[in-house]
């Protein structure tokens, strides 16, 4: 016969012996604190620093752990706290519409501006993603983004989430129900996110591919929202409308007819392509990764990372062959 405590002890002994084979546990974990740390923080390369610094702190803090909760609560629980400490007196990073300026028009001067820290796409292949909302936490107030996550993705209690950011069950609700606003107001609820592409989804992804090769203007417009966004770190400006965007891709992106190959890949758990641009050697370098919003089946909002180490990170080529056409992508 086991007694309640002989079963309490036996259940910290597997809790604890967990600890024992740090690199397993490394391991074991990685990818998924890398998707928290990275929706906490909205850059690939911080979360990769920050995942480092909170398996630091657990390692140093092993001989102190207890098994009052599961090893991987009590990593989260750190993880978040390195997160936090990282976000203090930062400023959120923003895509070009979260600035606070006006949408501009398709002819405006671009303005580049290199000193913000941009929210960044994260490669699916990286991490873990238990929900298909990284990219859309990034915009909610760090300490909201925090209790969100911890509530809603990872389904902590108001009082565990209180016990990790050192504040009140009240204030945990409190910052919940602002955060909840904060998606609600930019049409950042769950319901705008579809689970699997559709058939006719892939489809369009296809066609827009396809539009780009021929940089037909009338093709992308047509595959938008009447009302649809289009962003491209580091230009500050930002862009609404179908006919607007077409004609900033008409007038401003400098490739012509065959030009302009998309290799796909996926970031944030939503389509996303490398764009490559034709050099005078007629060979294709690395000009932005597109990452696509789809609702229904339409285009409804389009952002366009001009960061090139970004082409590494989704390993993504680095050049494609002068002779390279839509047929050779295999």
């Amino acid at each position: 016969m086991t007694t309640g405590t002989g079963t309490m002890t036996t259940d910290i002994s597997d809790k604890t012996a967990e600890l024992d084979d740090f690199d397993s546990l490394t391991e074991r974990y990685q990818r998924e604190l890398l998707a928290h740390c990275y929706r906490m923080s909205g850059s690939v390369h911080e979360a990769e620093d920050l995942v480092q610094e909170t398996f630091l702190r657990a390692w140093k803090a092993s001989a102190d752990f207890q098994g009052r909760s599961s090893v991987r609560t009590w990593l989260y629980r750190i993880a978040t706290n390195v997160c936090l400490t990282n976000l203090e007196g930062r400023p959120r990073r923003p895509l070009p519409a979260g600035l606070g300026t006006s949408d501009q028009m398709a002819g405006d001067a671009l303005e580049e501006n290199n000193e913000i820290a941009w929210l960044e796409p994260v490669p699916d292949a990286a991490v873990v993603v238990a929900e298909r909302d990284s990219i859309r936490l990034a915009f909610v107030a760090a300490r909201q983004r925090a209790v969100l996550i911890l509530r809603d993705v990872l389904r902590w209690s108001a009082a565990e989430v209180a016990e990790a950011l050192e504040t009140t069950t009240a204030a945990v609700n409190s910052a919940l129900q602002r955060a909840h606003a904060t998606m609600q107001e930019r049409g950042l609820t769950e319901e705008t996110v579809e689970p699997e592409l559709s058939t006719e989804q892939q489809a369009l992804l296809e066609r827009y591919v396809e539009a780009f090769w021929a940089k037909d203007i009338d093709s992308i417009v047509s595959m938008l929202k009447a009302d649809a966004v289009w962003e491209m770190p580091p230009f500050v400006g930002w862009y609404v409308g179908d006919r607007n965007i077409g004609e900033l891709i008409n007038t401003q992106c400098p490739g012509g007819v065959h030009d302009m190959p998309m290799i796909a890949t996926t970031a944030n758990g939503q389509p996303a392509f490398g764009l490559y641009m034709r050099t005078r050697d007629g060979d294709f370098r690395p000009f932005h990764l597109q990452v696509l919003d789809l609702e229904g089946d339409r285009v409804k909002h389009v952002g366009a990372f001009f960061e090139k180490s970004l082409f590494a990170r989704f390993g993504l080529p680095e050049r494609l062959p002068a002779g390279w056409t839509p047929a050779t992508t295999d």
